[in-house]
């Protein structure tokens, strides 16, 4: 277990690791404990080989059930069904086998996140290393750019902000602050004394001395937690694999009775056993797992149209069982991007409307007219500060541009700080912006924030020789250096009750969770002495020009006017509020998972309702940290938010869940997010902010990172499943029908009712086009209304055999009668009778597919024309059907003769008029119950 260097002290920490700062380590120490630890280099499981990968595709049950059928087709000469098969056979292996051997990229991703070369102290001498050659006791110089090469405790540093968003999930760079000791446990994001691997340094420099290295950092253990995750199959696997069982048995069955009939009534064992194999053969839907592949495929198509891209194909069946969705807030629940919403002026709160950076939008002001026309002077001052004292720009399509020629219904973004940018549009939507304001004033010197300061101020030369200092920052340092204040229409002096209504005020923007800053100003003079001094956020090496500069600042921010607060949240989605609501309706539960402060993470998720009633519970990384496994198994359905959580934390929930019995959908963006969303149930990355890490380890990834997209995949995972059913439902029911057929006859004594070649023509044209035209279907229209299946449900649930045998036993009978009476009315005629059983058998599949469409509603509720492709597939089949009864080549091929209106009639009427009167007879059941579903 690592030791907890952030509760160490430095001297603590130099001498645990026995290492001279000013010197750092020697050569020959240095290679010495490099023998102890190894490089420091994330290191990788032995991979499973192609040739393993290729060959367990054939070990599947069905697989192998085919690969018999197929055996069997041959030494029974039917060669063309044999090929068939196992071509079946081949190209889904094939198709599995590319799905499998997409080698485990998630840690050559974050090997790629890693430094590559730092620069380090040795035997006194600063040299430049590869970072595998580090070991803990180095001492790291860190510069502005620089990728942190392993964790580091930092022991010196000025102005170092590290963007940790990788492992932590926060969007703003961390502020380091080395002399920091923290004597109790403390979140990987509130770690300021530590520097971690991977992790990027945007602003300032410092030093930091190696204490873990390779897989004992943090990424390190991340990438251990990945490679420990086990694969599982998804339930549609599972599923298929029961199929598989189910209809062996099934098989056995009619092998068994065939051949002990057969053998009672005095025919050849070796004869009967052929036609009870033979059978057996035409039992198996050989096409069901080529039908199901292009179902998934057909659900991926529709789900890269609405923004979701899918890396696995069983994965889109998943996702329509999902129980829990543990998304990330920022960026995903939220917009991502900081809006003002409030500013504070005069004690009266100002309302901005308005969708992120978008500068389009308004100013809702208090309703009393005569208060905006008294403090008019003071609003405008308010939004100069915001515009001024600020080092973001707008953007319009990745052009900066100026508002003066600002268009609505842009695609608008922002470079630099999110903070600033909120300010910047918040002034731009009143008319204040700075490419226009500086054309009168210009920039003298800036005072750039810093975390111990909790400030910034820019000095402005106006044209009229004015000279004015704009401030913002924390409302109370701010207000700490106020003098004075703007209120009702004029400056006057900062009393303590004014101060306390400000920072009362305050208090209630924060408890919407709003980053609140406060804005100040204050007219100055002697405005040459700041010519070339502007340091716009640059460095100063020189020890005595920072005196200067520090005593500069000190005189300026002072005798401040207070303006106003600005009170900013980054806000939900309002597509994301309604998937939530959607979800819920679904039975899904929304969890938020975030590196965020818990009031923010609440606040959130009250206004998204992803916390709804008393029962819904908030907790933090270090309240899980002190629950055991068992106490978070029975707590864990009753935990809506987790907030400041680290990557063990992540994957510890996810595994909660999954014991509670949820299939679990995790999304993620950062590092830290890869081995929970590897072991959930459902693996979702972000598409624009995700890390390449996650979405290798990833099943599905957000195009739009949009919150919504999961709710429209979860939609489209429910269809697929019941596409799936359907197909099911359809070609079991369409062969029970077959085999009942040939051996309901069999055991009549009666000839054969079908050709061999004839059961393979029916296959063709109604398992065919047909089936998969079922896989264009959109879904019964309460499909999101229904809770979640059960995870252990069997896929033949909801009475799915007792349909299918009595859907098959009604073709096979309605076959039969066909063939008796066409074989006793037509003089018997064998081959009019088997042509008018063959005709009735296609018929009959083909006006049942129109049926098997929903397993609720009933053609006449669902409409026959709502799937195009479907009327276009068996009017295709029909064609198909004809030509092979009306051409003379065809008939001596098939043995077939041709019909006459009389032969149709009874077919049309046994086939298509007991289909179309059973859909009315549950159309007429389903209104009385009051059940139609009307959207």
């Amino acid at each position: 277990m690592n030791k907890k260097w952030y509760s160490m002290k430095i001297d603590e920490v130099l001498l645990d690791l026995k290492v001279d700062l000013k010197k750092g380590l020697s050569k020959d120490e240095a290679g010495r404990r490099l023998g102890l630890v190894g490089l420091n280099q994330l290191t990788e499981q032995k991979k499973i080989s192609a040739l393993s990968i290729f060959i367990s595709q054939f070990t599947d049950f069905m697989v192998l059930i085919l690969i018999a059928a197929a055996i069997i087709s041959g030494l029974l000469k039917e060669y063309a069904d044999a090929v068939t098969i196992l071509a079946i056979v081949v190209i889904n292996s094939i198709l599995g086998f590319f799905q499998e051997y997409r080698a485990e990229k998630s840690l050559e991703k974050l090997k790629k996140l890693t430094a590559q070369e730092t620069v380090v102290k040795r035997d006194g001498i600063i040299t430049t290393i590869s970072a595998e050659q580090l070991v803990p006791g180095d001492v790291v110089l860190l510069e502005t750019g620089n990728v942190i090469p392993a964790d580091l405790r930092i022991v010196d540093g000025n102005r170092l902000e590290i963007n940790e968003s990788i492992l932590s999930g926060e969007s703003l760079p961390s502020k380091k602050k080395f002399q920091e000791v923290y004597l109790t446990d403390v979140s990987l994001g509130d770690r300021k004394n530590m520097a971690f691997m991977g992790t990027v340094i945007t602003s300032g420099k410092g030093i930091g001395i190696v204490v873990d290295t390779g897989m004992l950092t943090e990424m390190g253990q991340i990438a251990g937690y990945i490679q420990q995750i086990q694969e599982e199959d998804t339930p549609l696997q599972k599923r298929l694999e029961q199929l598989g069982h189910w209809i062996v048995v099934f098989c056995l069955l009619i092998v068994g009775v065939v051949v002990v009939a057969g053998v009672l009534r005095g025919e050849p064992l070796y004869r009967m056993v052929l036609t009870g194999v033979s059978l057996a053969v035409a039992a198996i839907p050989e096409g069901l797992p080529a039908i199901v592949t292009v179902a998934l495929a057909i659900g991926v198509q529709k789900m890269v149209k609405r923004q979701a891209i899918i890396r696995s194909l069983p994965a889109v069946e998943t996702l329509g069982c999902a129980t829990v969705i543990c998304s990330d807030k920022t960026g995903t629940l939220t917009q991502n991007e900081m809006t003002v919403r409030k500013y504070y002026l005069t004690g009266e709160l100002l309302s901005f409307v308005g969708e992120g950076y978008n500068p389009i939008g308004r100013i809702e002001y208090p309703k009393d007219v005569m208060w905006q026309k008294n403090n008019e002077v003071g609003i405008k001052k308010a939004f100069k500060i915001a515009a001024l004292c600020n080092n973001a720009y707008l953007k319009k399509k990745d052009i900066l541009v100026s508002g003066l020629f600002r268009k609505a219904k842009e695609q608008w973004d922002i470079a630099g700080d999110p903070t600033e940018g909120a300010l910047l549009v918040s002034a731009a939507k009143a008319g204040f912006w700075r490419e226009a304001l500086e054309k009168n004033e210009k920039r003298l010197y800036e005072i750039p924030f810093d975390s111990d300061r909790k400030r910034m101020s820019v000095v402005y030369h106006q044209n009229t020789e004015d000279k004015l200092i704009y401030t913002k920052g924390a409302p109370d340092v701010i207000l700490d250096l106020c003098s004075k204040v703007w209120w009702e229409g004029k400056v006057i002096a900062l009393t303590k009750d004014i101060k306390k209504r400000i920072l009362t005020a305050n208090d209630g923007m924060a408890l919407e969770s709003l980053r609140v800053l406060g804005l100040a100003y204050r007219e100055i003079s002697n405005a040459c002495q700041f010519e070339n001094k502007n340091k716009n956020g640059n460095e100063i090496d020189n020890e005595i020009d920072n005196e200067i500069d520090n005593e500069i600042d000190n005189k300026l921010e002072k005798e401040l006017v207070f303006v106003a607060l600005a009170g900013m949240i980054d806000p939900p989605r309002e597509s994301a509020k309604k998937a939530v609501k959607v979800c819920r309706r679904a039975g899904i539960k929304t969890v938020m998972i975030t590196g965020d402060h818990k009031n923010t993470a609440e606040a959130i998720a009250r206004e998204m309702n992803i916390i709804y009633d008393a029962k819904s519970r908030v907790m933090t990384g270090q309240e899980l940290d002190d629950l055991t496994d068992y106490q978070l198994n029975h707590q864990v359905d009753q935990i809506a938010v987790y907030a400041r959580v680290s990557p063990k934390h992540k994957l510890r929930i996810v595994k909660a869940l999954k014991k509670r019995g949820h299939i679990v959908a995790m999304t993620g963006d950062g590092v830290n997010d890869a081995p929970a969303v590897k072991e959930a149930n459902i693996g979702i990355s972000m598409g624009i902010n995700g890390t390449d890490v996650t979405k290798e380890a990833s099943s599905l990834i957000l195009g739009n990172d949009d919150f919504a997209t999961i709710a429209a995949a979860v939609e489209e995972g429910r269809i697929i499943y019941d596409n799936i059913r359907k197909f099911i439902r359809y070609l079991l029911a369409s062969n029970v029908g077959e085999v009942m057929t040939m051996f309901v006859a069999t055991l009549m004594g009666l000839p054969l009712p079908l050709l061999p070649i004839q059961i393979l023509w029916v296959n063709l044209v109604t398992d065919g086009l047909p089936a998969m035209a079922l896989g264009l279907d959109s879904g019964d229209p309460d499909i999101m209304e229904r809770k979640p299946r059960s995870p252990k449900e069997s896929i033949f649930a909801h009475g799915l055999p007792r349909d299918i045998l009595t859907r098959g036993s009604s073709i096979a009978i309605v076959t039969l009668l066909t063939y008796i009476i066409g074989f006793y009315l037509g003089g018997r005629d064998l081959m009019l009778a088997r042509t008018m059983a063959f005709s009735t058998l296609v018929f009959a599949q083909l006006s049942y597919v129109f049926q098997c469409r929903s397993e609720k509603y009933s053609i006449f509720d669902i409409g026959f024309f709502t799937n195009l492709y479907l009327v276009g597939a068996v009017l295709c089949s029909v064609v198909m059907q004809l030509l092979v009864i009306y051409i003379p080549l065809f008939q001596s091929v098939f043995k077939t003769v041709s019909l006459n209106i009389a032969h149709w009639i009874l077919i049309i009427c046994l086939t298509v008029g007991i289909n179309l009167l059973q859909s009315l007879y549950r159309t007429v059941k389903i209104r009385r119950k009051g059940e139609l579903y009307i959207n």
